[in-house]
């Protein structure tokens, strides 16, 4: 059996310093982003989302970035989720992105708004067909009996909608976090990582640098 102990990697010595970043943090994000697209080629919009229940425990899962405004980071899901029904309770939350190959974290904590009928509409007709079947199909978090269960209700809907455009259920849409704290961690050599943090005090991001 592999011994845990003996996994591990040196991440390299690419630098984050204070002279080279934006005093925006979400300027400073989409700099680093289109760098990272150019090198991750699998899900690099991938991110981890952090809620809390009605208990206060802490809940997590993966979901996908789909716009970066100019306020905060749009994700878009079923408003009948575990996650949503958490989102309602308590309207902060975190999400995390890991960028293995360039050894980058972006670790961002916020307020999340629901966005628009309009706003949910508009990128709902952007999907692809079959994803916007499955919304219709799939009660997020829902209790089924197996698997064909599920697959009988996508054959249904895929019935109902042929030949017709899907329509955007009620129960979906999108949401936005706001950040008021985004952390940039850049891995290097000897654990001797760079971490840059912003926090949001009175209006104005103030930058620190954190000890790794």
């Amino acid at each position: 059996m592999k011994n845990y102990h003996d996994i591990r990697r040196e991440y390299g010595n690419e630098v984050l310093d204070e002279a080279h970043i934006q005093q925006n943090p979400l300027e400073q994000f989409k700099k680093w982003f289109e760098q990272v697209i150019a090198i991750e080629s699998e899900d690099p919009t991938a991110m981890v989302l952090a809620t809390v229940d009605q208990d206060n425990v802490p809940d997590t899962r993966v979901v996908l970035l789909k716009e970066l405004a100019e306020d905060g980071f749009v994700f878009y899901t079923n408003y009948l989720s575990d996650k949503a029904k958490q989102i309602e309770h308590n309207h902060y939350a975190a999400i995390n992105f890991y960028w293995a190959k360039c050894a980058r974290q972006v670790v961002i904590r916020g307020k999340i708004d629901k966005l628009s009928r309009e706003h949910a509409e508009a990128y709902f007709a952007s999907r692809p067909v079959a994803s916007q079947i499955s919304a219709h199909a799939s009660i997020q978090s829902e209790v089924i009996a197996d698997r064909k269960a599920l697959e009988d209700k996508m054959h249904q809907c895929e019935q109902r909608f042929k030949e017709q455009l899907v329509p955007c259920p009620e129960y979906w849409g999108g949401y936005k976090l706001i950040p008021f704290e985004i952390e940039f961690f850049q891995g290097r050599d000897s654990r001797l990582h760079d971490r840059i943090r912003y926090r949001l005090v009175q209006g104005t991001w103030l930058i620190e640098r954190l000890s790794p």
